[in-house]
């Protein structure tokens, strides 16, 4: 049982001197508790004299290792940084209208009136079929149609001196009424001999030529209207809330290197697309140049307010049982835990959520040697010493050991390797 005793003590003695020896701040938690340490620490002696140097105190040192060395640290200072400010996607340019223009009727393309590159107004004819039937259709119904009117006139005429009857009146109406509409029919058909434009545009290539025989609904070309082009793209369903019809949006195209297209947000669609989880919008684009082309490829770009958050250093953010958290410097030179959340991850920065003011110092290097609480000495990225650091307790008292030898009050050159090691 003896033996059990004083080997448990032993270990005990190890373990305790062991903690003082390699903990950092071991010495003035044990000192707190009412016990003088007899012996230096791995960081700093620190004895019965309160850690004065000299060889002549009981258990103290001489020189840098008479006192406990104040942890040297290197800090960055906190800055701010904004996301979800500017969104870019990609999207195909179109049209402000476009139509197909065919053939309504079957025939002979007798002639085509404009050129491609033209432009043309609404109702403008661009091409013509062969009309020489369809011509003397219209002239046989204008000529009924006169008869008609004449008969109707004369039934009239009787009819107030009762010559005429009542249903023979209504029957000479009735004529009157099918031969007009006969006429109508025949200038419809007539009509549709001329391939016009529904709308102003520039004509595109024509796909026959005169002389070919085409049917009815046959492609004759294209119109488009360019003064303005539509741009759709798809952007996720995050801005949906914040997308607004008007909202100015900047184009760039592929074709077009180095030029910018301001416009506006012209559409917004109704829906999120449940595949892509993605918003359709429709931009327009003034061109009044005429330089942008349908079908060509954008960069369209769009500004949002955005949040802005405080960004550390990479090497700033430290982890424990209770999550992220970085080590604040404080105005009077000491350490401070502080919890934050992790926002995004960037490659020259950590954007995080927590009380961090922009400018305040968070410490990036030597962060093994601290703990809450601590007073440190900060160091700019070079190894020198900052203003704002606080002094090491020799600083301003040479302590002289029998030698008359003054304590150094100046880092070590092996306590800075320390600090590069540590972090």
């Amino acid at each position: 049982m003896f033996k059990q005793i004083l080997i448990s003590l032993l270990v005990l003695i190890v373990a305790a001197a062991g903690y003082v020896y390699f903990v950092p701040g071991s010495a003035d938690v044990v000192h707190n508790l009412g016990i003088n340490v007899p012996f230096p620490t791995a960081y700093g002696g620190s004895g019965p004299g309160n850690g004065h140097a000299g060889a002549g105190g009981p258990g103290g040192r001489a020189g840098a290792f008479g006192q406990r060395l104040t942890p040297t640290v290197i800090t960055a200072a906190v800055t701010t940084s904004t996301i979800n400010d500017r969104l870019s996607a990609i999207g195909q340019g179109t049209a402000d209208q476009s139509v197909t223009v065919t053939s309504q009727a079957a025939g002979t393309l007798l002639k085509v009136d404009v050129k491609p590159g033209d432009h043309v107004s609404a109702g403008q004819t661009i091409a013509e079929l062969d009309s020489d039937a369809e011509q003397i259709a219209y002239d046989k119904a204008q000529l009924a149609s006169k008869d008609a009117a004449d008969a109707l006139a004369r039934t009239k005429t009787l009819a107030k001196t009762n010559a005429a009857t009542g249903v023979q009146l209504q029957a000479a109406q009735l004529a009157a009424d099918n031969a007009d509409l006969e006429l109508r029919n025949a200038k419809l058909d007539l009509d549709k001999r001329a391939i016009t434009t529904p709308i102003d545009g520039t004509v595109g290539l024509f796909q026959v030529t005169a002389g070919n025989a085409v049917a009815n609904q046959t492609v004759i070309t294209t119109v488009d209207d360019t003064s303005s082009i539509l741009i759709n793209y798809w952007i996720p369903e995050r801005y949906a809330p914040v997308v607004k019809v008007g909202m100015p949006v900047t184009a760039q195209a592929v074709a077009l290197p180095g030029q910018s297209f301001d416009g506006t947000v012209g559409a917004v669609d109704s829906r999120i697309d449940p595949t892509s989880r993605t918003l359709e919008v429709q931009a327009r684009i003034p061109n009044v140049a005429g330089a942008i082309k349908p079908g060509m490829s954008f960069d369209v770009a769009m500004a949002f307010p955005g949040s802005t958050y405080p960004a550390v250093d990479p090497l700033a953010i430290q982890w424990g049982s209770d999550g992220s958290y970085v080590w604040l410097l404080t105005a009077d030179s000491k350490v401070k835990k502080d919890k934050v959340a992790i926002i995004q991850r960037n490659s020259d920065g950590v954007l995080v959520e927590g009380d961090l003011k922009p400018g305040t110092q968070v410490v990036t290097q030597g962060v093994l040697q601290i703990s809450d609480g601590v007073t440190v000495r900060r160091l700019d990225s070079a190894g020198n010493a900052m203003s704002d650091a606080a002094p090491t307790p020799a600083a301003g008292n040479k302590a002289t050991g029998k030698g008359g030898e003054a304590a150094s009050a100046t880092l070590p050159a092996s306590a800075v390797h320390a600090v590069a090691m540590a972090s």
